[in-house]
């Protein structure tokens, strides 16, 4: 039972600064989303309407509100502005708040608060730019690696143990780990079925997973997010195909499965490692 340094009364409070925080962060997912692709800085230019380049000014920027205000359109040449935005802050809200709740009511510590606020915005970078892009950037997936082993570094508990190179240790060997695994999976799939079965995205995806979560966890997220990409795949692709006119066969990403996956770990993921791994 952990002892936070806030009352009761106060969590309606608490509850609403973290949706906000959540969609605040949003909004500068949204910001990674269009430039991280693009090449273009995420902290220097600023915001801007990609069709007329009109100065987006701070009142036309409130997370959830200015999308709702402005009808969904520039103030200045009225194009739509994708409903994308809008739905990227509300679900980060939305989540941040989930894994908030999470953590108080099971009395966990935290320390847990930072690691899966990071992870979300992981997961929604690369769930989103994934879908529109077909890739996911290595600017997304080596800082993550990065953060997995100085959480690991500093924060041992949450690996179990009370020493910091232990810690570090395992957050380095299930990195490297699942790199090795993801990459012979990769190589193999593009041996056996003749083209790209797995993207090296995918497998630094992974292997970022590994060091902030655990071994564990790269596990469920691979095989939840495959079980998904087969079911839900096979269903998109009945409706609506998306065309490698470069290959010409029908592909989706993975990488929205794995995210997917991702945030359903974050939630059950005690559950899942109490049953199979006692």
């Amino acid at each position: 039972m952990y002892d936070y340094p806030f009352s009761s009364e106060l969590m309606p409070l608490w509850y609403f600064f973290v949706f906000i925080f959540g969609c605040c962060i949003g909004s500068f997912l949204n910001v990674c989303i269009w430039r991280i692709p693009r090449g273009e800085s995420i902290v220097t230019a600023p915001s801007h309407c990609p069709k007329c380049n009109h100065e987006i000014h701070w009142y036309e920027n409130i997370p959830l509100v200015s999308w709702l205000a402005l009808r969904g359109r520039c103030s200045e040449c009225k194009n739509p502005i994708t409903i994308r935005y809008f739905l990227v802050e509300l679900i980060t809200g939305i989540l941040y708040l989930a894994i908030f709740y999470k953590v108080i009511s099971n009395a966990q510590p935290l320390i847990l608060l930072p690691v899966c606020f990071a992870l979300i915005m992981l997961t929604i970078c690369t769930a989103v730019i994934d879908f529109e892009h077909m890739i996911i950037p290595d600017k997304i997936t080596y800082p993550a690696m990065v953060f997995g082993l100085i959480n690991a570094a500093f924060f041992p508990e949450l690996w179990g143990t009370s020493k910091h190179f232990t810690a570090l240790l395992f957050s380095l060997g299930s990195m490297f780990g699942c790199t090795l695994i993801m990459s012979i999976f990769s190589i193999a799939g593009e041996k056996i079925f003749k083209q790209e079965a797995l993207g090296w995205g995918d497998v630094k995806y992974m292997a970022a997973i590994s060091a902030c979560l655990g071994p564990t966890a790269a596990f469920f997220v691979l095989l939840i997010g495959s079980v998904a990409g087969a079911v839900i795949g096979s269903g998109l692709l009945l409706f609506s195909k998306r065309i490698d006119h470069g290959h010409g066969h029908a592909t989706i990403p993975f990488g929205p499965f794995l995210a997917l996956a991702t945030v359903l770990w974050l939630f059950i993921g005690e559950r899942f490692s109490g049953m199979f791994f006692r």
